[in-house]
């Protein structure tokens, strides 16, 4: 085992529970926790974790008036972007940016304003 792992990373939210329920369901993962801070665990043994805080403001993309500071990438075959784009909108993610063709990536926002991407690749 290296000296240091990464353990989890951890995205500020008004609501931790809503916000973990949110990227369990993109995921297929399983949220658990309590008060101001909930997990999502995936099989291997990935985490993220949706810690509240009091004043949160969220990121203004593409604008850096309120940074992003930074943003989930979600690896989908191309054959799945459309049926995975119609699963995050379900759940609540607004659509930012198309690959309109010409990317290999599509940009959206959360409930709360944290940006991810839907990313194009063969697994």
């Amino acid at each position: 085992m290296a000296l240091i792992s990464l353990g989890v990373v951890a995205l500020d939210c008004p609501d931790p529970r809503a916000l973990a329920d949110f990227y369990a369901e993109v995921l297929g993962w399983r949220a658990e926790g309590e008060g101001d801070w909930f997990e999502v665990a995936g099989p291997d043994g990935r985490k993220l974790a949706f810690q509240q805080v009091a004043d949160y403001r969220p990121p203004q993309w593409p604008g850096q008036e309120q940074p992003q500071q930074l943003h989930l990438d979600f690896d989908v075959r191309p054959a799945d972007i459309d049926e995975a784009e119609r699963k995050v909108l379900a759940l609540g993610a607004k659509l930012v940016q198309s690959d309109e063709g010409v990317r290999d990536f599509r940009v959206y926002l959360d409930p709360v304003g944290h940006p991810f991407c839907l990313c194009m690749c063969e697994r």
